[in-house]
């Protein structure tokens, strides 16, 4: 499978390399584009500042053209948080998208998406101050009615962003788990 893999808002880490390489030790192709152009942060704070400065805007103007050229060979869309955002805004937006994989994070669904019975798996922190209940019973009933095959996954007790190692979030059991699903996930496309 062909995975275009977007970082967290915290940028291009190691855990989002090692991600890639664990995909990649699975059979998958992956790309792992920059979209903060070499910056990482320590700080959720600092990472959101910069995050505002630059604008979702232009970070899906980055992610666009990160994506392009290999979208003919139809793409898995994946990332990790104001990744998974990213991902799925560009899966919505690309017909040949084969599906979209969202670690700890969803976005909002433009008014006229199509996703024509796209296969998308979630998995979300339980409970997750950033992708409340609420929040998610609505996504999930937007997504079926563009018509997407969603599953969730949620993890009791894990913090936002469970699968980053170098973040205090995370959380080993949760983390394995998640990626033993999502592999799964990945064969079945």
């Amino acid at each position: 499978m062909n995975i275009m893999l977007f970082h967290s808002i915290y940028g291009l880490r190691p855990a989002v390399r090692q991600a890639a390489d664990r995909l990649r030790a699975a059979g998958h192709e992956v790309w792992t584009p920059d979209l903060f152009e070499g910056r990482t942060f320590d700080s959720v704070e600092e990472a959101r500042a910069f995050r505002d400065e630059v604008g979702n805007d232009e970070l899906l103007k980055r992610a666009v053209p990160a994506a392009a050229p290999y979208s003919e060979r139809g793409l898995v869309y994946a990332g990790f948080s104001l990744g998974a955002a990213v991902a799925q805004t560009l899966a919505l937006g690309d017909d040949k998208a084969r599906g979209l994989l969202l670690l700890h994070g969803t976005s909002d669904i433009a008014p006229n998406a199509s996703a024509d019975g796209l296969p998308v798996q979630l998995h979300v922190a339980e409970p997750d101050l950033f992708e409340t209940d609420d929040w998610l019973s609505a996504w999930y009933l937007r997504m079926g009615r563009i018509g997407a095959d969603v599953e969730i996954h949620r993890y009791a007790g894990a913090g936002h962003l469970y699968t980053d190692p170098g973040l205090p979030d995370y959380d080993e059991k949760a983390a394995e788990a998640t990626w033993r699903v999502a592999l799964g996930f990945l064969d079945s496309l």
